[in-house]
């Protein structure tokens, strides 16, 4: 297409909308199941239900006052115990969680609902509820993400999201989109956000405002996704294609057929 830059959507064949439809779609849910997963990990962290900021802050850099143990029960294993026993807790991790008292207070309720995940046997990856000594680890102050894990967690969001993009980004390329700067923008700002999203994890560890920076880069990407999504499924689909770029190209699009 000698006169224009792209091949716009209507243009194609209907086995590549097809493709492109499907691969949305997918992504699509994906994304909605990535909003999910991250309110499950971090909502609740500050005893707010909401997420908030100070939530992505306990979460990257800790929470000076508090554990390890409790950040864990206000947030994602919340509703792993029920809330008196959660209460009962707190209260003995507020007065300094005495070991001398960790058998009987604490133990049974965990042995009644954590050691089934928590033990060797259960999963080796989580603390080890089984014995006094591996309840003492987790009463330490928290200190939030420790550097190995934001470095494991951040080339796997690297290299995922990138690859994420990078097909959603393709995809929105066949869309008519003026002034092209926009639409240009609209493509770079994840891979832009991508960047300082992950910086700021390890920011947060340095000064906790950095957390802002977290929550914008990652609504600037969800912004920038839903842009993309939308704009490319209702032009595939349901936009009628101005004369002029029917005319200045000399091609009927390819509604129902797969003829150019």
């Amino acid at each position: 297409m000698s006169n224009v830059n792209f091949t716009h959507f209507r243009f194609l064949p209907l086995s590549m909308r097809v493709l492109f439809t499907m691969v949305l779609l997918v992504f699509g849910i994906g994304y909605l199941m990535a909003m999910i997963q991250v309110w499950e990990n971090h909502a609740g962290k500050d005893g707010d239900p909401m997420l908030t900021a100070k939530d992505l802050m306990i979460a990257y850099s800790g929470n000076p006052d508090g554990t390890k143990l409790e950040t864990a029960l206000r947030g994602s294993m919340s509703d792993m115990l029920p809330a008196e026993k959660r209460e009962t807790i707190f209260t003995w991790l507020h007065e300094g969680a005495n070991m001398d008292e960790f058998d009987a207070r604490i133990n049974p309720i965990l042995q009644e609902h954590c050691v089934m995940c928590h033990s060797p046997d259960g999963n080796p990856h989580l603390p080890d509820f089984t014995s006094a000594a591996g309840v003492a680890k987790v009463t330490a102050t928290d200190e939030g993400m420790t550097l190995h894990t934001l470095i494991r967690v951040s080339h796997i969001h690297l290299f995922s999201i990138t690859f994420i993009f990078f097909i959603i980004g393709y995809i929105y390329t066949h869309a008519f989109v003026r002034p092209t700067w926009l639409k240009c923008v609209v493509i770079a700002v994840p891979f832009a956000t991508l960047i300082t999203d992950v910086a700021s994890w390890y920011l947060t560890k340095v000064w906790t405002g950095f957390a802002w920076v977290v929550i914008g880069s990652g609504a600037l990407m969800g912004i920038s996704f839903a842009i993309m999504w939308f704009t490319s499924m209702w032009q595939m689909w349901f936009w009628k294609v101005p004369a002029s770029i029917t005319e200045k190209n000399g091609l009927i699009p390819c509604v129902h057929s797969e003829a150019h």
